[in-house]
């Protein structure tokens, strides 16, 4: 039912039907949220206090102790959260029999010259079983609307959405996270991460909720951190050179893990290289992690847990197409992004028929996937039938991309990995996957250590499936 209401029927039903009280708090977007519980009527039933400190100083002194920090960040979104819940405590534990929120946003919005990218960070704090330890839920969105005004639209009707979703259903973010978008649309704004914590959420997995932001396509793409944080996109790759591998990862092997390094070494190279400004990452596509069109969220954790045990940060998109995730880093302060990948995708990359639906075609595709900070590292593959290595050379190419491809190599947009042993090359998913079907020992010469024992301790992947009982049993 929830889902059909509309903004007001919504903000109708937080101010009567709802046992909550509390404060708004918006920043950089106007008092779109409260401006819909007022004109609602019986927002006396709900609003204890509105504010919008403006002003940088006002905003420090309020919520920082006076130290000038980012404004738009989610360090600032959860002290505000905390300061406006306090401050109900404070002033009206006593007095109020109600249950409390506070709700809060710190947004930047287009300036007047447009030369900027709209986008915030909302909030709500909720109390759930302990009235002195709410339970918080935390977004970061993108305005895509090329107008101020629009903008604040959709701020105000998404903060009606997630105070509605917080007051009602915060016992179950799932129900809060899929109503977000109620009454707006994914072309007006992007949920890129959401994040949650409290007494009450400790059955909540982040990282799954992450997932569904891609899954429900509220955003393309999430992000994991080496530990296993989840992660805002435009503050993860701030700055940041991107080192970048698709694959399934299930689990991840050695070889890619020699491919990661081989690549590394080559990127360490460039003048713009530091430790601390480069980052690396495994990339899922969505398909990737779904059976029987079924997305199998047990799966995908247990990808993700391994390839933090092997030191890697993850992403997860809805990208199909390489220039299509291109153009998804494209949008951040980055410095350079370099991409692993094979030589059989690159094949398929730089076919001609794989772009019908461009008016532009393979060269379309080309001068979005090669834009002036991108490079292509690239590696062979061996042919299983004759066990050759197989390079990318100049004859491996049809006539008709021969001149494309030399353009490339020349320019060094692509980059040929030589420095992998070719008997590691024979390494594929499929073997893989036989291996830990059949635990088989051999598997331990494929896999970091601590992937192996991890699969071995906890049946991933289907381990031991196929083995006989019998097959421990020494034959005599």
């Amino acid at each position: 039912m929830d889902n059909k209401l509309t903004t007001k029927e919504k903000s109708v039903r937080i101010n009567i039907q709802s046992n909550y009280y509390g404060t708004i708090a918006e920043i950089g977007g106007g008092q779109e949220t409260a401006r819909h519980l007022f004109q609602a009527g019986g927002a006396s039933n709900t609003v204890a206090k509105t504010i919008s400190a403006y002003d940088k100083s006002f905003s420090d002194h309020f919520y920082n102790n006076g130290t000038p920090s980012r404004y738009v960040a989610e360090e600032r979104l959860k002290k505000m959260l905390d300061s406006e819940y306090n401050e109900l405590i404070e002033i009206l534990d006593k007095k109020n029999s109600q249950k409390f929120f506070a709700f809060a946003n710190t947004v930047e919005t287009l300036n007047y010259t447009k030369t900027n990218q709209g986008n915030g960070w909302l909030g709500i704090a909720v109390e759930g079983s302990d009235r002195y330890q709410p339970n918080k839920i935390c977004i970061h969105v993108k305005l895509h609307e090329n107008d101020t005004l629009l903008q604040q639209y959709t701020l105000g009707t998404l903060g009606i959405n997630l105070i509605h979703g917080g007051l009602f259903d915060w016992e179950d973010p799932r129900k809060v996270l899929l109503a977000l978008l109620d009454n707006l649309d994914n072309g007006r704004l992007e949920v890129d991460y959401v994040y949650v914590e409290g007494p009450d959420m400790h059955w909540v997995d982040n990282r799954l909720l992450n997932l569904m932001l891609v899954s429900n396509n509220m955003t393309p793409a999430i992000m994991f951190d080496r530990e296993g944080n989840v992660k805002q996109p435009g503050d993860m790759l701030y700055k940041k050179n991107v080192l970048l591998m698709r694959g399934f990862f299930r689990p991840i092997n050695n070889l890619a893990v020699e491919f990661i390094n081989d690549s590394l070494e080559i990127f360490k190279r460039d003048e713009d290289y530091k430790p601390d400004n480069t980052i690396g990452f495994c990339e899922m596509s969505l398909k990737y992690l779904m059976h029987d069109e079924k997305l199998d969220e047990k799966d995908f954790l247990n990808r993700v847990d391994l390839l933090n045990m092997a030191g890697q940060s993850v992403m997860v998109s809805n990208f199909y197409r390489y220039f299509k995730l291109v153009d998804y880093f494209a949008q951040f302060k980055m410095i350079k992004l370099r991409i692993v990948i094979g030589l059989p995708t690159f094949d398929k990359i730089f076919s001609e028929s794989q772009y019908t639906d461009l008016r532009g075609g393979l060269l379309e595709a080309m001068g979005t996937l090669f834009q002036r900070n991108v490079k292509l590292y690239l590696y062979p593959y061996t042919d299983m039938e004759t066990g050759e290595v197989i390079y990318p050379v100049d004859n491996h190419f049809g006539n008709e991309y021969r001149l494309l491809w030399h353009y490339l190599v020349t320019t060094r947009r692509v980059l040929v990995l030589k420095g992998i042993p070719s008997n590691q090359l024979k390494i594929t998913a499929g073997y893989i996957s036989d291996l830990i079907e059949n635990a088989d020992e051999k598997l331990k010469d494929y896999v970091p250590e601590e992937v192996y024992e991890h699969i071995k301790q906890n049946k991933l992947f289907g381990y031991g499936k196929n083995k006989l009982p019998f097959d421990d049993v020494e034959m005599i």
